[in-house]
């Protein structure tokens, strides 16, 4: 991980560090997402994605079932880097593509040509295209969605509201306009980063249930951001906050189904 955002996580993250708060809360199965704009590393998530993890009584099957990785967008010959990516050994668990859009410095990054033409290939490919945005790019986020049907897309973070200062609008219009897109799921994840210190429930509640009523459980996929969410708060502080958004009903889908179905897994 790159940035002054990192420094305080500067160490070893690896899946069996993860495995142990994860299946103390029944999780099994996850996705990682890229933190790099660097293939190599996407073709490291991939072979430890596809590695068991030694546990205290013996071997199980990695806690990874997908990989949502980087290429290029904007390279003349993405498509077939992205099939090289998947012809790699455990190209299988790929999964979807993402830039940090977030740290471009163009608001309208997302609609330049090149751009636009990479991400349709990754939907060419049956991959999901994860879209990673703060406000700024909010609007070129919209629009290459509506003008992409046929693309599936995931917005990361809920598109990161800026809830330490209290904003509503226009991020609430914003998710309200994205959820009439059929194309498109989001991820109820990374809220706790974007609130202040000390946050408590009630500073982060409204946002996520706002997400949940407007896209619905089955188009919501939880999401831990473990380990950047340990800035903020614990893995289980995480999981729990999430619990109690989401109403009883609705926690098979947010937390499982939404996510097997957007990104093909079994």
């Amino acid at each position: 991980m790159d940035g002054p955002w990192a420094d305080p996580l500067r160490g070893r993250f690896d899946a069996a560090r993860y495995t142990g708060p994860a299946r103390a809360y029944g999780v099994r199965d996850s996705i990682v997402v890229q933190a790099l704009h660097d293939v190599g590393e996407t073709y490291d998530l991939l072979a430890a994605a596809a590695d068991p993890v030694e546990l205290d009584h013996g071997d199980e099957p990695g806690p990874v079932a997908g990989v949502v990785g980087w290429v290029d967008l904007a390279a003349p010959d993405v498509a077939d880097r992205i099939a090289e990516v998947r012809r790699s050994p455990s190209g299988g668990l790929l999964v979807g593509v993402r830039h940090q859009v977030q740290d471009e410095p163009d608001p309208e990054w997302l609609l330049r040509p090149d751009v636009v033409r990479g991400v349709e290939a990754v939907g060419a490919a049956g991959l999901v295209y994860d879209v990673l945005v703060r406000p700024p790019q909010a609007m070129a986020a919209l629009e290459i969605m509506r003008r992409l049907p046929e693309v599936s897309f995931v917005l990361d973070h809920a598109g990161k509201p800026d809830i330490a200062g209290g904003a509503w609008e226009p991020w609430a219009g914003w998710i309200t306009s994205l959820s009439a897109l059929p194309n498109v799921a989001v991820k109820l994840s990374g809220l706790v980063t974007e609130a202040a210190p000390g946050w408590k429930p009630a500073d982060i509640l409204p946002y996520a249930r706002h997400v949940l009523d407007s896209f619905g459980a089955d188009r919501v996929m939880y999401g831990s951001d473990w380990p950047v969410c340990t800035l903020a708060a614990s893995y289980e502080q995480v999981l729990d906050l999430a619990r109690e958004a989401v109403p009883a009903g609705d926690r098979d889908a947010v937390f499982g189904a939404t996510a097997r179905r957007v990104y093909g897994l079994s």
